[in-house]
């Protein structure tokens, strides 16, 4: 999986969460969030309740889908990256889960 499908399917995953912003999630919420709803939905199955949601209410998606992209940038703005690159570690100083722009 690239690094790039990897932040869809965790900003899917958040997305389809019962997470809330008012929830006011920790590092550790919003990893255990992903992972109960990838666990539940499967990555298709995230994909596609986001895709329900931008078809039924688009307004209000867009306005999640922007919370989740903030809210995992942040989460991943805080990770430190070993200095000496393994074969397949990521250059320091980029993101492990880079986050396009909002839609």
């Amino acid at each position: 999986m690239t690094r790039l499908n990897l932040n869809e399917t965790v900003c899917e995953a958040l997305f389809a969460s019962s997470l809330q912003p008012s929830d006011a999630p920790t590092a550790e919420a919003v990893a255990a969030a992903i992972g109960r709803t990838v666990r539940q939905l499967g990555p298709a199955g995230c994909a596609g309740q986001v895709a329900q949601e931008f078809g039924d209410h688009p307004e209000t998606a867009a306005d999640r889908m922007r919370w989740v992209r903030q809210l995992a940038n942040t989460m991943c703005s805080g990770l430190v990256l070993p200095t000496k690159s393994a074969p397949d570690a990521p250059a320091a100083g980029t993101d492990l889960l880079p986050v396009r722009g909002a839609a």
